[in-house]
């Protein structure tokens, strides 16, 4: 017999010759709360907010802020992006201190998934507001025969965002397991509170990268 790999995906069934992962499960869970938990605070939006809304305009706006730190420019246009990337991130990294739940992020897929996202908007983006040839010539620059290396960076940097989330959350949940396994289910408690900070902090790495990545792309930073 087999043994099976930890990092496998856990198959819970079939749509037609489609297996679906519990890792997809959870995200399409915890999409379906976060936007059900947002219409209900927002669909009936006063100028004296309830307790939801307030909350959620504090969280907003506090992102908001630390993408304007970030990136020097109005962050409304990126708030989309950055702002549903936090509270995603967030909420995901956090379902491992579920029982019987492991993070979609602690799966390659959806790391990979949210770096490829990261990496089509940078671009998308930078030519929104630089224009296609200003914004390709930032690639042969200080020097053109630095070219390949420009291009090159542009896919590591994507690749490292993606094993930076993955490695951390994955690693997390391996400890656990193996703490769980040899002490039993009190003694982990203080490693539960760091794998929330862990979580936290890791969804935090990501979109300020992400705003930063962005903030290149549109001329705001110079990292050339």
């Amino acid at each position: 017999m087999m043994d099976i790999s930890p990092l496998s995906p856990t198959i819970l069934f079939h749509l037609g010759p489609v297996p679906v992962a519990q890792q997809v499960v959870t995200t399409w869970a915890l999409m379906a709360v976060l936007t059900l938990v947002c219409w209900l605070g927002m669909r009936g939006a006063a100028v004296r907010p309830g307790a939801l809304q307030n909350v959620l305009e504090i969280l907003v706006q506090t992102i908001a802020d630390q993408v304007r730190e970030i990136v020097r420019r109005d962050p409304w246009p990126m708030m989309p992006l950055l702002g549903t990337l936090f509270v995603f991130l967030l909420f995901a990294n956090l379902t491992a201190l579920l029982p019987g739940l492991k993070p979609p992020t602690g799966h390659i897929e959806t790391p990979a998934a949210l770096a490829g996202i990261v990496f089509l908007s940078v671009h998308v983006l930078g030519i929104r507001t630089r224009g296609l040839g200003p914004y390709l010539r930032r690639y042969v620059r200080p020097n053109p025969v630095l070219l390949p290396l420009n291009v090159l960076a542009e896919f590591t940097r994507t690749f490292s965002l993606m094993v930076r989330l993955f490695g951390n959350i994955m690693s997390h949940e391996f400890v656990l397991a193996i703490v769980v396994f040899l002490a039993g289910l009190l003694l982990p408690i203080p490693f539960m509170v760091l794998g929330m900070l862990i979580g936290i902090i890791q969804a935090y790495i990501f979109t300020v990268l992400a705003a930063v990545f962005i903030g290149a792309a549109v001329g705001s930073i110079d990292v050339e």
